[in-house]
């Protein structure tokens, strides 16, 4: 496998990994794009907009409308602060923002988990066949849906 080696980030690290690198863009770490954030980098799982907003209302004890999440959310995969997982209408928080690379997402089907993995020769192919039919500045997004390891699915 053609993988390349990165620092993943977690807990405070990844807060701070994340607002350095939005900040370097020329964009403001404001409280509300650090509540987002915070809620998307606390689900273990990948979560939609609305999850997002519920946590952040939670945690704030006022309303938060699912559309400034959206936007918000929109900021962070720009920025690559975070992934949508495009199956699930949903996102996770990019454990190593300061690596750009494209998307390879494992998506458990019982338990909703997605582990992304970093594979340059599987993705290297993608962008290459994609060149050959045309398309440039292509971005590729793979999405496997299965079982996890933890869920089992009794074929082992």
């Amino acid at each position: 496998m053609a993988a390349h080696q990165h620092h993943l980030h977690e807990g405070e690290s990844l807060k701070a990994a994340a607002r350095q690198h939005l900040t370097s863009r020329g964009e403001q770490w404001t409280d509300m794009r650090a509540a987002v954030f915070d809620a998307l980098s606390g689900f273990n799982r990948p979560a939609s907009a609305y999850d997002i907003a519920e946590a952040v209302s939670n945690e704030q004890g006022r309303r938060v409308a699912a559309n400034s999440v959206y936007r918000i959310l929109d900021l962070f995969v720009g920025a690559n602060l975070a992934r949508r997982v495009e199956s699930a209408n949903a996102y996770v928080a990019n454990a190593h923002p300061d690596c750009l690379h494209d998307c390879i997402f494992l998506i458990c089907d019982s338990c909703g988990q997605a582990v992304h993995i970093d594979d340059d020769s599987l993705s290297g192919g993608v962008r290459k066949a994609a060149e050959s039919a045309g398309f440039s500045n292509q971005r590729p997004v793979i999405e496997v849906r299965g079982t996890c390891g933890d869920c089992g699915d009794g074929n082992s």
